[in-house]
């Protein structure tokens, strides 16, 4: 009987060994709206080159750029209907589906880029990344995306009173819109690649976004004016059906690995803007004499506006403003 029992633990045993070997193949395809030269597109084919090696071949993530599978909005769906794996979304998007997203949204919530960091690689971005997990799929890792200013066709904008009259294109998102509000611009929501001819054609004063947005429009932009008013970061969902048949082991390599290209991505993300700069030369002028305080004051009606009206998001406002 012993010696029954001793050859049935090592047959168990062999048998959890064998199992925990012999991983689930996963053929994951990431979709996205950036070019193929974008500091986000270079980032993320490196760690899928990561994964693949560290899982031992037992997950490969194919990465298809440029929006060839749609918009933001439309991976999410096809996530939802269980037609991607995963996607690459702005933050901003993800308040759709929960809106406690849009804490990150909030002008002026973080004070400078360590302070992002710092909030994202906190268990705060751990747990604004299960808030979609309702809806199909889950936060897995965040990339910065620089900071939003303004940029216009003809105006400088140094004060909260030089937007007024001016239609600036904005993201499809409340927070955006409330915002520019709270400036006294006239929000215009519209597709990204509908702003050169909008600010071509006088639809649009203007827009704004990161640095980097130049690389397309500085043939239309006379004024890129640092208010800096959001640091909305990218982040990579997955389906929640595809996380959760991995193995312990399959999605610790793809957290390990993903922390290793956050950690990255800080220098290549510096190093993108300055690369966008020298190729944009002087066909922008650059307005950093801005009256940062006075945007802020502009928009504390905002946060005002939140704490009485969406506790979720206003409750992680305050863990974002007291992170240190």
């Amino acid at each position: 009987m012993k010696k029954f029992l001793s050859l049935f633990v090592i047959f168990t045993c062999l048998f959890a060994v064998s199992a925990s070997a012999a991983d689930k193949d996963f053929f994951l395809t990431l979709a996205h709206n950036l070019a193929e030269d974008h500091a986000v597109h270079i980032a993320m084919t490196e760690w899928a080159d990561a994964v693949n090696n560290a899982s031992n071949g037992t997950i490969t993530i194919n990465i298809i750029p440029n929006g060839q599978l749609g918009s933001e909005a439309d991976c999410v769906s096809q996530i939802q209907a269980g037609q991607l794996e995963m996607t690459k979304v702005s933050a901003g998007t993800l308040s759709n589906f929960a809106s406690a997203w849009n804490c990150v949204s909030v002008p002026y919530v973080f004070r400078d880029k360590d302070h992002l960091y710092s909030v994202m690689n906190s268990e705060i971005g751990k747990d604004l990344y299960n808030l979609t997990e309702k809806d199909g799929f889950i936060g897995l890792a965040w990339l910065e995306s620089g900071t939003r200013c303004f940029y216009t066709a003809n105006t400088a904008v140094r004060t909260p009173a030089d937007l007024k009259g001016l239609k600036i294109r904005t993201m499809d998102s409340q927070m955006a819109i409330d915002m520019m509000n709270a400036f006294g611009g006239s929000a215009t929501v519209m597709g990204y690649s509908d702003i050169y001819t909008g600010m071509q054609q006088g639809v649009i004063d203007g827009a704004e976004n990161n640095i980097t947005a130049l690389r397309d429009h500085a043939d239309v932009t006379k004024y890129y004016c640092y208010d800096e008013h959001t640091m909305i970061p990218d982040v990579i969902v997955i389906s929640t059906k595809v996380w959760n048949d991995m193995s312990d082991e399959q999605k610790k390599v793809m957290l390990d690995t993903a922390s290793g290209m956050i950690a990255n991505y800080k220098g290549l993300w510096a190093n993108f803007e300055d690369e966008v700069k020298a190729q944009v030369g002087d066909k922008v002028q650059y307005v950093t004499d801005v009256d940062k305080p006075a945007f802020q004051k502009a928009v504390q009606p905002l946060y005002e506006a939140l704490k009485t009206g969406d506790a979720a998001t206003y409750s992680f406002v305050e863990r974002i403003q007291s992170a240190k």
